[in-house]
């Protein structure tokens, strides 16, 4: 679009006098800029009061586009010199829709120019010439050549990719011509999951269409769709690093992968495959041990609480057990715990499956059941290996359950984990097992219920208003309403328009005191277990989640998501 139109348009709409024009015109012919950049840095005009102005005089929707974070697979679909050439930029790729914005979307031409280099729907939507010409310069000016498949680029560091062992193997493009993009489209989701902080990546084969999610903070979202009829072609690629059979499509798989940057960090991925009804899905796992918070101050204990925890897991001997549904930070919790006890005087043994994270000087063990090296089996070997320390990863099964309550009762500390709702129901859960009251009340000395919460983007929080009633129905006492301060986040660049950016735990301990331990031996209910645990002082999930909103941490939908309301 022409200089002269945008003036136009401006002067038009009565956002700009001729005279404002005419020096801006002037104005651009020295510096050689745009006219809108010329505007906005006379002061005449904001750039999004020119945004407001293209999407009214064009009627299609106005974006900001300095404030996109464009996915490196998506700007690859569009040449540099096309986007230079007609002022536009790709910004956002759902499905076979791709969203580009024009700063003259009026271009009929152009688009149908587009759709056959891209293959792709055009969406257009209306940005401001200088926002659009500021992110060609960013995404293209110091982008990945689209030509090289070996390396992708995350803020300026390769990435190369390293498939199991000490030394990084590159993924090149050894195989067919046809075979490159589906390589460079793995290697740019694989990328772009570990600079947005990616839990997991899901790859899903449906009847009609192919998906990509991420886990981010817990919630799913969709990432860029790859091209049609490349599913199978996606999931061979990742057995192939992952070192899985590409022949077999019937059976479950599981493997790993490992990702090394330039600068040496390294990024573990663990990886399921599952055969469905339209192919197989792949899961990924981001396993990154820079993230992993050993600092048990951190992780969201209340201060009374830490004390607690750090006094029984510094017990000579005994058990404590972390519970909460997969997804809820136990493995975060027991990891910290185990590097608080990690000393040269201690022998520290460890039964997984899988091991998430090596931490160094501890004894780590890989459950393998098709050599039938099973929990309990470990166990018993463990326990002819001198340990001080023993952990159990899950507490799955009976005999599980009896080597680590033997282990705990003959002078072993035990730490391991059940799937339970809350620490009260833990107790009823193991006898429920087989496992006879008076174990549990001589051993256990400690129960954990977790859950993590959203934590507020500080970027966009924002102070907001809600009815007493309804923190009153959260389970906050009606003389502590006033205490509270409530935040949400608008939703920006920083937390992908969600509100939320990291999470925190949230905790419920159980203390074995004496008067719990006769509740359990004379049978008492998982209701009976938690009025006596709150009369003795545990905190509940919903009341640590409470503390969190008080705080301005979190919001109420997350504290309903993550915790009950106190019965």
């Amino acid at each position: 679009m022409s200089s002269l139109k945008i003036g136009e348009i401006l002067v038009k709409q009565g956002l700009l006098k001729s005279d404002q024009l005419a020096v801006a015109v002037e104005e651009q012919k020295k510096s050689g800029h745009k006219l809108t950049t010329a505007i906005i840095q006379l002061g005449f005009l904001k750039e999004n009061q020119i945004l407001r102005a293209l999407e009214k005089h064009f009627a299609v929707p106005g974006v900001e586009v300095n404030t996109f974070e464009i996915d490196q697979s998506v700007i690859s679909l569009i040449p540099k010199d096309v986007c230079e050439k007609n002022t536009l930029i790709p910004l956002q790729k759902a499905g076979t829709t791709l969203v580009v914005a024009f700063a003259d979307p009026s271009n009929i031409i152009v688009k149908e120019d587009l759709r056959f280099i891209t293959r792709c729907r055009i969406q257009a939507v209306v940005g401001t010439e200088s926002a659009i010409v500021s992110g060609i310069e960013k995404y293209y000016g110091g982008s990945i050549s689209t030509k090289s498949l070996n390396t992708m680029s995350v803020d300026g560091l390769d990435e190369e990719f390293s498939i199991g062992g000490p030394t990084a193997e590159v993924i090149d493009q050894d195989g067919p011509l046809d075979d490159a993009p589906i390589v460079k489209f793995v290697n740019s989701i694989l990328t772009d999951a570990i600079r947005k902080r990616v839990s997991d990546i899901h790859f899903e084969p449906y009847e009609k269409r192919y998906r990509v999610r991420f886990r981010i903070d817990g919630n799913l979202v969709e990432a860029t769709a790859p091209p049609s009829g490349t599913g199978a072609a996606i999931a061979s690629r990742i057995k192939i690093m992952s070192k899985l059979d590409i022949a077999e499509k019937r059976r479950p798989q599981d493997g790993r992968l490992k990702v090394r940057t330039s600068k040496g960090k390294e990024m573990d991925f663990r990886v399921s495959v599952l055969p469905t009804l339209w192919g197989e899905k792949v899961v990924l796992r981001l396993l990154d041990k820079s993230n992993l918070q050993l600092d048990m101050t951190k992780l969201g204990f209340e201060e009374d609480d830490l004390k607690l925890f750090k006094a029984n897991i510094n017990l000579p001997q005994g058990m404590v057990l972390i519970t909460g549904p997969t997804g809820s930070g136990k493995t975060t919790t027991i990891y910290s715990a185990l590097s608080e006890l990690n000393q040269p005087d201690v022998n520290i043994s460890t039964a997984e499956d899988p091991v998430e994270f090596n931490l160094e000087g501890i004894n780590q063990v890989q459950m393998n059941p098709d050599i039938d090296l099973t929990f309990a089996n470990a166990l018993k070997s463990f326990l002819r290996q001198d340990p001080d320390i023993v952990m159990v990863g899950e507490i799955r099964d009976l005999e599980t359950a009896e080597i680590s309550f033997k282990a705990a009762s003959t002078g072993h500390l035990v730490v391991s984990t059940l799937h339970t709702n809350d620490a009260p129901s833990t107790v009823i859960r193991l006898t429920e097992m087989g496992v006879a009251p008076y174990i549990i009340t001589s051993t256990v000395n400690l129960i954990v219920a977790q859950r993590l919460v959203g934590k507020i983007c500080e970027s966009c929080k924002a102070p907001v208003e809600v009815p007493p009633q309804t923190l009153i129905n959260l389970g906050v006492p009606p003389t502590e309403v006033g205490d509270y301060k409530l935040f949400r986040g608008k939703g920006c660049a920083n937390c992908n328009s969600t509100g939320i950016k990291g999470r925190a735990a949230i905790y419920e301990l159980m203390h074995m005191t004496e008067k719990m331990k006769e509740a359990i031996l004379k049978g008492a209910s998982t209701g009976q277990l938690r009025f006596l645990a709150r009369e003795q002082g545990m905190r509940t999930l919903r009341r640590s989640a409470l503390i969190k909103l008080k705080r301005g941490v979190t919001t109420i939908e997350e504290v309903l998501n993550a915790s009950v309301k106190d019965t």
